[in-house]
């Protein structure tokens, strides 16, 4: 089985030593971590070269003690690229998410839905990005909304990608 880090975490790796601009913070939403536990579906990230041709990608949260256990997996070229993670609070709406010790990565809730049907989260640096949802798909109004927050927010947006979630296992 291929390690291949998967969207969201190795990306925050990357942005771990990054700082947002200090004038310009991430505003973050309150989350309970009970209702944000559970498996999310990567419906739109920025790229980066360890999910290159990843498709099926989730992720899927448990809470544990003091931490939420993460477990990334997407499939690409044909197999299942995975890997497993945790997850530290860190502030309102804000996680440290930690795969290879030292190093953890900022992983900031930008917004959720009322029923936790969907969720935007990002990087203070603005280098990573990830539109979420409990289903493979969501419609277009939403993801559009999310779009433009993302974009009031401070990302380049025009860097966002659709995650292939067709022809999936359940």
């Amino acid at each position: 089985m291929k390690y291949v880090v998967v969207p969201l975490i190795l990306l925050l790796l990357f942005s771990c030593n990054e700082s947002g601009d200090e004038n310009d913070p991430l505003e973050t939403v309150s989350v309970d971590l009970e209702k944000y536990t559970g498996r999310w579906y990567e419906i739109a990230s920025f790229p980066n070269t360890f999910q290159e041709g990843c498709k099926c990608t989730y992720a899927e949260y448990t809470k544990k003690e003091d931490y939420i256990k993460v477990y990334n997996r997407c499939i690409q070229d044909g197999e299942v690229s995975d890997i497993s993670g945790k997850a530290f609070p860190a502030g309102e709406g804000k996680l440290k998410v930690q795969f290879f010790w030292p190093f953890k990565g900022d992983y900031y809730v930008i917004d959720v839905g009322d029923n936790y049907e969907y969720a935007l989260v990002g990087a203070p640096s603005r280098g990573s990005l990830w539109i979420l949802s409990r289903t493979r798909e969501i419609d277009d109004d939403l993801f559009n909304r999310l779009v433009k927050l993302a974009e009031d927010n401070g990302f380049d947006t025009s860097q966002l990608q659709k995650t292939p979630q067709e022809g999936c296992e359940s």
